[in-house]
């Protein structure tokens, strides 16, 4: 999808002669149709971009050939759920991101985060942001740049420090995180497949159940650590092997002798895929909920 065009370009459907720019009337609906319809003029769409009906501006926002003209003023419309719909849009211009981003309401700054027009300006400004979800979102950026990602080791926030462990692909990152104080990031590290051999089997002896835990849940390991972890002291950390995608069979069968019975019985009856989430999961972009959520593609517009 390309980014927004002005509209001092040759309209596309006005070129063919077959299309030409509708004056805008009638109902909301009859709006709100005409802001969906493919085929409307970007003059048109500029129009209804200042529409009485939020329903009708939402849907000029989120629509990736929306020109410039028409997306700009909408980044500053009173009602959220039209600013946001600017943010998510992939077309949005940086401009409109970096205003956006700055927004008053946390919603429309978090859909800007997961925006694909994001560029390392954008970025910078989320690292900087005193909003710790934003932050979170940056964490778990694929393209984060390393610069970013160094200062992020060292948020002040644990769950930021979390979410980047868990996410990051950076060698130098997973290596200080490991060394973090702060168990629930250790074990963001324990759930990120790109650890190294070594660096699993030190997950492996951390003093910390809940990251031993999370390591065997996680990721493939190597037949020492899984000889240790068999017999580890932990009760949780036992049953978290035995209810394990990861853990080869050999291992569970030895947990099917195992002298708790909830842990023989879970690895006796265990099943693959069964109640055992991805440990990585997708970059949590958030979405609104909302009432009125089933309006906003095709229904009554006010």
């Amino acid at each position: 999808m390309g980014k927004q065009q002005d509209v001092g370009a040759a309209d596309r459907h006005s070129e063919s002669g077959t299309t030409a720019h509708r004056p805008i009337g009638g109902s909301a609906d009859a709006r709100l149709a005409l802001a969906q319809d493919p085929t409307t003029p970007h003059m048109t769409l500029i129009d209804l971009a200042s529409d009485p009906s939020p329903v009708v501006r939402k849907a000029v926002a989120a629509r990736p050939d929306a020109p410039a003209q028409a997306l700009r003023p909408l980044t500053r419309d009173h009602d959220r759920q039209v600013r946001e719909a600017v943010a998510r849009n992939p077309s949005a211009s940086i401009a409109n991101l970096m205003r956006l981003v700055k927004d008053a309401d946390r919603w429309v700054r978090w859909a800007v985060a997961g925006n694909p027009a994001c560029d390392e300006s954008i970025r910078r400004v989320m690292a900087e942001t005193s909003d710790k979800e934003l932050r979170g979102l940056l964490a778990e950026s694929r393209d984060l740049e390393p610069e970013l990602a160094a200062r992020l080791i060292d948020d002040v926030s644990p769950e930021v420090r979390e979410r980047l462990a868990t996410h990051t692909h950076d060698p130098e990152v997973i290596t200080a995180l490991l060394a973090d104080r702060t168990a629930r990031v250790r074990k963001g590290v324990a759930r990120n497949p790109r650890t190294t051999a070594e660096q699993r089997s030190a997950l492996a002896a951390d003093p910390v159940v809940d990251v031993r835990a999370a390591l065997v849940r996680a990721v493939e390991l190597s037949e020492a650590d899984l000889a240790r972890l068999v017999d580890d002291r932990a009760v949780q950390v036992r049953l978290a092997m035995a209810t394990s995608d990861v853990v080869p069979p050999h291992i569970r069968q030895a947990l099917a002798r195992d002298a708790d019975e909830m842990v023989a019985s879970a690895a006796r009856d265990y099943r693959p895929g069964a109640g055992n989430a991805s440990a990585v999961r997708a970059p949590r972009i958030a979405h609104r909920p909302s009432a009125g959520a089933g309006r906003s593609g095709g229904g009554t517009a006010r």
